[in-house]
């Protein structure tokens, strides 16, 4: 018996929903970013969400070292974007999953899906946009490599618009037909996305152009074939000839 003597008909349920989370509203936040395998960009979706247990971020989808790390940047960062960070499990799952997630260019699509989830923003601001970029513990939206392969596989799947590092806008407007947005920081993202103070599209100007007209590849944007790249090295360090013979697919870049 309880201590008042009666026990307590009512529906319980009442008392354990909270009144301030609309429960009929879509919880999961979806954002749209891009990862680098070889020299193309393929698209990943940010899925975050809320689940059960103790306040945490819980980061999924084959991440590395330097994605699971963001998680420490990206709660830093909202707080100092003046936006509160729900205490609550967060789940954050990058997909498709089969797909190595490398580099720290996740940090601010997670945290746009943080602050979407949070119900800072509606779902909708972000649709038909890819993000990426890193962030630092202020909210600063540092350079990201990568952007230009990235950008072309924004076109390349329909995306109209990508949200990009300032320093990052020059190289990602190089594709046409892509709105490219250059952002400051996370909360100039947000006062953008609010409709507060809005991010003009980065416009090329003649000062942008190039200089040189030939760009030789660089191997350190390669990610992965280490003996490729090494037999390459020492063929050149000694001025052989090479001749290369494999299949090719879709995802395979033959180098000459």
């Amino acid at each position: 018996m309880p201590p008042g003597g009666e026990f307590y008909h009512g529906d319980i349920s009442s008392i354990f929903k909270n009144p301030k989370v609309n429960y009929n509203s879509p919880m999961l936040a979806r954002v749209y970013s891009c990862a680098v395998v070889g020299l193309e960009g393929v698209i990943v979706e940010v899925e975050v969400d809320y689940t059960n247990g103790l306040p945490a971020v819980i980061i999924v989808g084959l991440p590395d070292a330097a994605v699971q790390e963001s998680r420490e940047r990206v709660q830093t960062a909202v707080k100092n974007a003046g936006l509160h960070f729900p205490r609550h499990r967060i789940v954050v799952n990058l997909s498709p999953a089969s797909i190595r997630k490398e580099g720290p260019a996740y940090d601010l699509p997670i945290a746009l899906g943080v602050v979407i989830l949070a119900g800072f923003l509606p779902h909708e601001t972000i649709e038909g946009a890819v993000v990426v970029g890193e962030l630092s513990l202020d909210g600063v939206v540092r350079h990201t490599r990568g952007v230009l392969p990235m950008a072309a596989a924004a076109r390349a799947n329909g995306f109209k618009r990508m949200f990009v590092p300032e320093a990052d806008a020059p190289e990602a407007a190089l594709i046409p037909d892509l709105e490219v947005y250059p952002v400051k920081s996370l909360a100039h993202l947000y006062d953008h996305l609010a409709g507060r103070r809005l991010i003009e599209p980065y416009r090329p100007s003649g000062a942008d152009s190039p200089e040189p007209l030939f760009t030789p590849t660089d191997f350190a944007e390669i990610k992965g074939q280490e003996h490729v790249k090494r037999a390459l090295e020492v063929a050149a360090a000694g001025g052989h000839n090479c001749l290369m013979l494999r299949p090719i697919n879709h995802q395979q870049v033959l180098a000459h």
